[in-house]
């Protein structure tokens, strides 16, 4: 009875480490991407943007299309303005976040415009 008892045990502890496993794997496919830098080069005929990462020279590649959300808002405002794409330009400093980061480049579901106070 005790070698059933402890047989059951183990393999209700061993279940819940392959769940336990097995999900963590599956949120880290789930991980939001995120890239942020200043656009580099734009392509409206691509629907991308090329985005280089501050104080680097590492880039990725936010492909956009007619589903992605455009925002724009000042550094620690809690404010978000709604854009169009068109009010996005090379040299703008923008956050992509979205999904299917791959080799270089990110399905962009939002792409942020960061405002200054200087200007």
């Amino acid at each position: 009875m005790l070698k059933k008892q402890l047989t059951l045990l183990f393999a209700l502890v061993l279940s819940s480490l392959v769940v336990a496993v097995f999900t963590h794997q599956v949120a880290a496919q789930d991980k939001e991407a995120r890239w942020e830098g200043r656009i580099i080069r734009s392509s409206k005929t691509e629907s991308s943007l090329t985005v280089r990462k501050s104080g680097s020279t590492l880039e990725k590649t936010c492909v956009f299309d007619s589903s992605t959300k455009w925002v724009s808002q000042y550094h620690g405002d809690k404010k978000v303005n709604d854009i169009d794409a068109s009010q996005v330009k090379d040299g703008d400093y923008v956050i992509c976040k979205g999904s299917g980061e791959k080799a270089g480049e990110i399905h962009a579901t939002l792409i942020s415009k960061r405002l200054s106070h200087s200007n």
